[in-house]
């Protein structure tokens, strides 16, 4: 399916009366630094060391340094818990 000249016309003339003369160029311009910008982050993952995904944390293993941890599980130290009876 490919785009003829009509098409690309009409394209262009949609362009040009949604965004008009003077910010055409622009989009061009941010587009073509953006697709720069997306080339050179694939080339400087690809140059990164494959140990890089290691943690240089000296934290020990499965601890986070979030202070508000939810998954913790809950303690049963308290009066009536589970598996205690009052005697």
């Amino acid at each position: 399916m490919d785009i003829g000249p009509s098409e690309w016309i009409i394209i262009g003339s949609v362009l040009l009366l949604v965004f008009g003369s003077s910010k055409i160029p622009q989009l061009a311009r941010s587009l073509g630094r953006a697709q720069n910008e997306f080339k050179k982050g694939l080339a400087d993952g690809d140059a990164e060391p494959e140990d890089a995904s290691v943690p240089t944390s000296d934290a020990p293993a499965g601890v986070t340094g979030s202070s508000d941890d939810r998954s913790a599980p809950m303690s049963a130290a308290t009066p009536g818990a589970v598996g205690e009876q009052a005697g």
